[in-house]
């Protein structure tokens, strides 16, 4: 008869859920998801982190033991972190640099000039307690030489076509203006004195997320 659609007949499968008491239902939910629980893992999900994903880097003590003075330059400990972005400036330490605290000779390692003047803008967010009148050098690697020197007296290239860790213009410092004339006059860029690199132009330069991180870290 037309308007009237006959019964569609239940599979056995769906015929048996129907029957099921509410208690069957129960356990029928709890072997699926027990079931699920065995099933393998995607190989994504199981993956180890990246290397070089950014944590909170402690300071590294000094060490008495070393023959250095409290506010020497020291070598970058392989295990150390840069604070600001997280990546290991042992693996790149011609572009490495560092500072260190007057009061005990802790030091903090980074993985490049930009790096460190980030950090410099706010000392107290990336080294908690710490404040910036409480460092007694900075050091920069001399991007000639691979030797330390301070940080004030360098000369900084910005725009050059030379990328650091970051894949970035990561400012690489010289001991002096010929050395980074010289420079630039290869890979590009301009001059800077370390007093002429302004807060706005770090924020240029600065591709990271290290504002995600911090977020975590500090959740």
């Amino acid at each position: 008869m037309l308007g009237r659609t006959p019964p569609t007949p239940a599979t056995p499968a769906l015929g048996r859920l129907a029957r099921l008491s509410g208690t069957g239902v129960l356990a029928l939910a709890l072997t699926l998801a027990a079931a699920l629980q065995l099933l393998p893992r995607s190989a994504s999900s199981m993956a180890e982190p990246p290397a070089d994903v950014c944590l909170i880097a402690p300071p590294t003590p000094f060490d008495a033991k070393s023959g250095l003075s409290l506010l020497a330059p020291r070598p970058v400990p392989a295990d150390a972190r840069c604070p600001v972005c997280g990546m290991h400036p042992a693996r790149s330490p011609a572009w490495a640099a560092q500072v260190i605290f007057a009061d005990n000779g802790d030091a903090q390692f980074f993985d490049s000039p930009l790096s460190l003047f980030i950090y410099l803008q706010d000392v107290g967010r990336f080294s908690r307690g710490r404040k910036a009148a409480e460092i007694g050098a900075l050091y920069v690697s001399d991007a000639a030489s691979g030797a330390w020197i301070a940080a004030e007296a360098a000369v900084y290239v910005q725009g050059s076509s030379a990328l650091g860790p970051m894949r970035a213009g990561n400012l690489p410092a010289f001991a002096d203006a010929a050395s980074a004339q010289r420079f630039a006059g290869e890979r590009g860029g301009r001059l800077l004195r370390f007093k002429e690199i302004s807060p706005a132009l770090l924020r240029e330069l600065d591709t990271r997320s290290h504002q995600k991180h911090r977020e975590k870290a500090g959740a």
